[in-house]
């Protein structure tokens, strides 16, 4: 059987910044001028008027600090609160797939790649632009690949979905080189004006280069022992938005139409689906959870990681067992074990395991165990 490594990763950070601060100081004026447009039925009974937040509320809630945006000012705008993006003609490269493209070059650099050696394009994450022609197509031209692409989407679960597939085309013999692109623009379907929510996301893209290990000439190479993948249905986390909603006459900008969750719900149900399945991923491999190095998660929640990895290995979960980037990125759904892979695998010796996690809307889990060579 073809081994199969990751030879390279590459992250696009988007140029704004917000801080809790900043976000909480655009969220509380749009709540003074709701409850002030607001102020009759507020008094009659009939319209219950909106609360604060804070910058206090929203670390402890989750263990974000900031976050990364395409756009700034919109989402601070009060009288606006999503972001402020330019159309593009259709001769142009779309925003989703320039910020894939930018990820993917650091990528293809740090394997020793070139768009020739690509033969294949996955495009995997929780919100694309449009129907088609698919983004991975479009990325495919702009980096001058050959062979195949297309689109994916399992939500905040799609990079490690589209890295099985990846290693499933290189086995079958279908593709030698695999790019797998997670672009991330969740400020799109964020609900900025929720307070249990207005806090969650933020934008970026990773990129990660799969190949068979006989061609691979990068320096750091992480062999795939196996991956696994599972769903569940579940209502808890959902996006109603989509291209049936004109011909429901339904209200583009309703609540449904962007990010929603059942937080607690989710909370109380996903922590035991992803260690369970973590778990029984790596016992037919021989591996205890205790001999994983690295705990590479998803980002959605510091209490959500840690209290996933203390089920597996009993133990207090430290940031070198499970490093947290959710402080600085916030969640970027797809793209959040990605991004802690990318950054936090340098350290490890040669032989050492670790486990490529993510789980989220559907339910969905999928995860990646991984040996360095």
């Amino acid at each position: 059987m073809t081994a199969v490594v990751i030879s390279g990763t590459g992250l696009y950070q988007p140029p704004h910044t917000i801080t809790n601060a900043e976000l909480v100081e655009s969220f509380n004026a749009y709540v003074d001028l709701y409850n002030a447009e607001h102020a009759a039925e507020i008094e009659a009974g009939t319209l219950t008027a909106l609360t604060h937040s804070s910058a206090e509320f929203i670390e402890k809630a989750s263990g974000i600090k900031q976050r990364y945006v395409m756009d700034k000012d919109g989402i601070l705008d009060p009288k606006r609160m999503y972001p402020r993006l330019q159309p593009r003609s259709d001769d142009q490269l779309s925003i989703l797939a320039e910020i894939g493209v930018e990820a993917a070059k650091k990528a293809m650099a740090a394997a020793g790649k070139t768009g020739a050696d690509i033969d294949a394009v996955i495009c995997s994450c929780s919100n694309l632009q449009r129907a088609y022609p698919a983004i991975a197509i479009e990325i495919q031209n702009a980096i001058g690949a050959r062979g195949y692409g297309y689109d994916m989407n399992v939500a905040c679960s799609a990079a490690t979905f589209g890295l099985e597939q990846a290693v499933n085309a290189i086995k079958s013999g279908s593709a030698s080189c695999v790019l797998v692109i997670n672009p991330e623009i969740t400020s799109g379907h964020q609900e900025w004006k929720d307070r249990d929510c207005h806090f969650i996301f933020g934008d970026v893209a990773t990129a990660t280069i799969v190949e068979r290990a006989d061609t691979a000439t990068s320096a750091e190479q992480w062999e795939v022992l196996g991956s696994k993948l599972a769903t569940q249905f579940s209502n808890n986390i959902r996006n109603n938005f989509g291209y049936l909603n004109r011909s429901e006459d339904s209200d583009p900008k309703a609540r449904d139409k962007t990010f929603r969750q059942e937080g607690r719900k989710v909370f109380k149900e996903v922590v035991p689906i992803a260690a369970a399945h973590i778990e029984s991923q790596l016992a037919p491999l021989g591996l205890e959870p205790t001999a994983v190095r690295r705990y590479w998660l998803h980002q959605a929640n510091l209490s959500m990681n840690q209290l996933i990895v203390k089920k597996l290995i009993n133990a207090e979960v430290t940031p070198d067992t499970a490093p947290l980037i959710l402080d600085e990125f916030a969640n970027t759904s797809s793209a959040g074990s990605i991004i802690a892979f990318h950054k936090y695998r340098a350290d490890l010796a040669k032989g050492d395991v670790g486990v490529i996690c993510s789980f989220g809307a559907g339910y969905s889990v999928g995860s990646v165990v991984v040996r360095k060579r």
